[in-house]
């Protein structure tokens, strides 16, 4: 056991104070118990006098200063509050050097260990244990005080006993060294208090083994260690702060749960660090926490409120420092340093629709975003994508949390104007040049996280959308004279409702993700188009060794009348790759496939080989105007092939080099993972 300074035994109640207290044992019983200690150590002194003047002169220095000797339990917060009992000896450091060199040892001719009432004891397992104790007091040795002292104290240790006093009796055959000692009482039952998250059944099962034995205090400093940990281990501010022994052998544990009483935000200058004005709303950032005002603070729980005030994304650094108060309780400031709030940016990348050549498939962003708008966390984003062929402008409103609702239901409002190449359906084989299809939408989106790991999407759509020749013409036929448009006239115009769920999970082995899309086009007025568009895809990934192994599939159906250009495109980098963008049908229904292993190479680099199987499953035909019939696309393809990929800002960069079954061989440059 380790030491501990202030020990106080009392034979009718073991106190642990709380730490920032005095200690709370009943100062009466404790006194009586030091003194009745006094007198014993002076009797052994008085008995030792006989047979050395000098001896005598020691200890009787000693015995002055045991006067103030204590004994008690305490507990150490920064320990778990674990129970030390070691005796304390209140001698400076330079009385301790003027008796050591005084000492003087006398010859003990029997040791024996009896009750406090010097009588034989009843319990022969408990006379043993004080034997076992004794190191030094021997028949036939000779002792100093300072040896009786310490043995006197490992008896104490051994944890049985309340209360132990040498008694040294002068015989004819010798001194005869007693130690009077008084067992704790037989442990009958359990008293708990402010346990509030502690499960009862655990707190019976750390005190099950001891029912009906008589109380050992080392046992019971494990059990109290033991619910100190099953704390410590949630992360929970709380610890046993008082241990008594009550009369008839009831054990009364008293649990100090500090309650979160007050949650303060406090913002923090981003270059100097000193207190300052913030642009977010204080609510906006406490309704993100799921640490509540009188709840059992946890530092876990503290960790995950960081990193969802994080995810916020105007946040640069958050910390929560917990504050205790005098009541037991604790209050937690959390310090927040907002990231500027909005700002523009530029950037680039590669339309997955151009087919003919990498120049004609790069594309330049820019963009303005502001993340706070309010301060309420909500997000306005305005920006421009623009190519030789491909244009998309868009804006969006997001309240990543709506006001007022419990469930983190966001709301997204956007309007988007995007013209993107046709090619994928319609192919360059046609004497129209190169086809584009705009498109203006505009709708309204709800999200919310349905259960863990789930979250669903309702919104509706509106779709305004025509196909256009290379000199911007809208136009309804194609060089073969199939429609290009499902209602007849120049532009389509949709209204969609929209359904969708996702699924994300991760392990230690592996990820795994499901999306399953479903809209609905609503005829509320005649020239609307009426259709339902069903979509499903799942991944995989599975860590084999170093290498990790994903597998993906997707597949869709749509029923009623839809325009072709809303038909399912197959190949290309993100379908099957070894052919062009859409080259390997255009269908009504549509399932691809996909398996890589990929495996690290060098830094951020990785090495992958692939092989991909797509087909429209015969529904080709089906597409009005059969744009994949008219230009001789097989319906289903498989490609194969290697590459690498390099971890960027932007995602992982894909560089890869297929081969397809008709022996054909093509890179692929993409950007971010495969849909």
């Amino acid at each position: 056991m380790l030491r501990n300074d202030d020990v106080r035994v009392v034979s009718s109640a073991i106190k642990i104070p709380l730490p920032s207290k005095r200690p709370t044992c009943p100062m009466r019983t404790a006194h009586s118990h030091i003194a009745n200690a006094t007198n014993s150590i002076a009797q052994l002194v008085n008995s030792f006098a006989s047979h050395s003047t000098e001896f005598t002169r020691s200890v009787l220095q000693k015995s002055s200063l045991l006067c103030s000797a204590t004994l008690s339990l305490t507990g150490d917060r920064k320990r778990a509050c674990p129970i030390r009992r070691m005796a304390s000896l209140s001698l400076s450091e330079e009385a301790q050097q003027k008796a050591r060199q005084n000492e003087e040892r006398v010859l003990i001719s029997e040791v024996l260990v009896r009750n406090k009432d010097g009588e034989e004891m009843e319990r022969k397992d408990l006379e043993a244990e004080a034997v076992q104790a004794l190191k030094a007091c021997r028949p036939n040795s000779a002792l100093t005080v300072r040896e009786v002292q310490e043995d006197v104290h490992r008896i104490i240790n051994s944890g049985y006993f309340s209360s132990c006093m040498p008694v040294a009796v002068d015989t004819r055959d010798g001194i005869r060294l007693v130690f009077q000692v008084e067992p704790n009482q037989e442990f009958q039952g359990l008293v708990c208090e402010g346990a509030n998250v502690l499960p009862a059944k655990f707190l019976e099962n750390s005190m099950r083994d001891g029912y009906g034995k008589i109380i050992n205090l080392r046992r019971l400093d494990e059990a109290i260690s033991s619910i100190n940990n099953w704390y410590m281990e949630r992360g929970l501010f709380a610890m046993v702060s008082a241990v008594e022994i009550l009369s008839g052998g009831i054990l009364r544990l008293q649990v100090s749960e500090a309650e979160v009483n007050n949650i303060s935000i406090r913002f923090l200058d981003r270059k100097t660090g000193e207190i300052t004005m913030g642009k977010t709303k204080p609510e906006t950032i406490l309704r993100q926490i799921t640490t509540k005002k009188g709840q059992v603070y946890s530092m876990l729980e503290g960790k995950r409120d960081v990193e969802t005030v994080l995810t916020m994304g105007i946040m640069e650094d958050v910390s929560i420092i917990p504050q205790p108060e005098d009541t037991g309780k604790v209050d937690l400031v959390m310090n927040v340093v907002e990231r500027p709030s909005g700002g523009f940016s530029a950037g680039g990348g590669i339309s997955s629709g151009i087919t003919n050549g990498p120049l004609r498939g790069l594309i330049g962003s820019f963009a303005y975003s502001h993340r706070n708008v309010f301060g309420k966390n909500q997000k306005l984003n305005i920006s421009l994508e623009r190519g030789q062929i491909d244009s998309v402008y868009r804006i969006n409103y997001t309240d990543p949390w709506i006001q007022g609702d419990d469930r983190r239901t966001s709301r997204t409002i956007m309007i988007q104007n995007s013209r993107t190449p046709g090619t994928i359906v319609h192919g360059n084989a046609d004497g129209n040049g190169s086809l584009t299809i705009g498109r203006i939408t505009g709708g309204i989106e709800f999200s919310r996280p349905i259960r863990p790991k789930w979250s669903g999407t309702a919104g509706l759509v509106f779709q305004h959308a025509g196909v256009r020749d290379e000199k911007g013409i809208p136009i309804i036929k194609d060089c073969f004279s199939s429609p290009l448009t499902a209602s007849g006239n120049t532009h389509d115009e949709t209204l969609l409702a929209k359904l969708e769920t996702v699924y994300t999970g991760s392990g230690d082995h592996g990820s795994s993700m499901f999306v399953l899309n479903m809209e609905k086009g609503l005829p509320l007025l005649p020239e609307w188009l009426s259709f339902t568009r069903v979509n499903a895809r799942a991944r995989k990934g599975v860590e084999i060794g170093p290498a990790r192994l994903h597998l993906s599939i997707s597949g869709g159906h749509v029923v009623g009348n839809f325009p072709p250009y809303e038909a399912f495109a197959i190949g290309g980098t993100n379908s099957v790759r070894g052919y062009e963008e859409g080259s390997v049908g255009s269908g009504r229904s549509y399932v691809v496939g996909s398996g890589e292993i990929s495996f690290p190479m060098y830094g951020p680099v990785e090495g992958v080989i692939f092989s991909d199987y797509g087909t429209d499953l015969g529904s080709g035909p089906t597409v009005p105007g059969d744009p994949a019939g008219a230009r001789k696309k097989p319906g289903s393809g498989y490609g194969y092939g290697f590459g690498i990929r390099v971890e960027s800002p932007l995602g992982p960069l894909r560089l890869e080099y297929a081969f397809n079954d008709k022996k054909e061989r093509r890179f692929h440059f993409g950007v971010g993972h495969r849909n």
